[in-house]
């Protein structure tokens, strides 16, 4: 089994969570403040590494996921926007988690101040 970070669709009630939606729900979790975050046309996020320079904090859902699920079920329906990486929990953990490909980055709205993405959908009314 894989840890997974989800922190857009992939969560609970989002259109991505049925593909790992029977596997174990760990808690909900914060990356460590070395990632900015990003809207890509508010359709889903996107994370972004920028290290110990102006990051900041992104809360998300922890799954446990065979990788098998992760490469068969939940990738497929991933945006071509995003990849998969491995990121920082605040705990110091490392896990899985989709990230913003470095093609796109610098192209979308920095949504890192609201801290995840249902507090931006939110704030969107």
């Amino acid at each position: 089994m894989v840890l997974l970070m989800t922190n857009g669709e992939g969560m609970r009630g989002g259109a991505v969570h049925h593909t790992i939606a029977d596997h174990p729900f760990l808690g909900e979790v914060e990356t460590a403040p070395r990632y900015r975050f990003f809207s890509v046309r508010d359709e889903f996020p996107g994370l972004v590494p920028v290290g110990d320079d102006g990051g900041g904090v992104v809360r998300g859902e922890l799954y446990d996921v065979p990788l098998e699920v992760i490469r068969d079920a939940f990738l497929p329906h991933e945006p071509a926007e995003l990849e998969l990486s491995a990121i920082e929990l605040a705990d110091g953990r490392g896990v899985l988690c989709m990230v913003l490909r470095p093609e796109e980055r610098g192209r979308h709205t920095d949504i890192t101040e609201h801290g995840g993405w249902r507090a931006y959908r939110a704030s969107l009314g």
